[in-house]
């Protein structure tokens, strides 16, 4: 086996490895709404102002939410995407 095919052998292997470890690390993980600050968010916020990680534009918006580890939400005083949903303004 020459050094190139070794090398992407072992490329591809480890690629494999990460997108099998990746829904291990999801389900270690959950959102947390209202803990974000301003630019610092992970995903779309909840009302589509934005679709993009890290355009959220106000520390805290209860929009706006972060991954963080499974069960520690509530110790950083975060809401879950229900409880997110119910503060949201409602649309007339």
């Amino acid at each position: 086996m020459n050094q190139r095919t070794m090398i992407a052998s072992t490329a591809a292997t480890l690629m494999s490895l990460a997108l099998l470890a990746a829904p291990v690390v999801a389900a270690e993980k959950e959102k947390c709404f209202g803990i974000a600050k301003a630019g610092q968010n992970d995903c779309a916020s909840i009302s589509g102002v934005h679709s993009c990680a890290g355009q959220s534009k106000v520390d805290m918006d209860k929009g706006e939410w972060k991954y963080v580890a499974k069960g520690t939400c509530k110790e950083m005083k975060g809401m879950s995407m229900d409880e997110a949903k119910a503060m949201m303004p409602k649309k007339s």
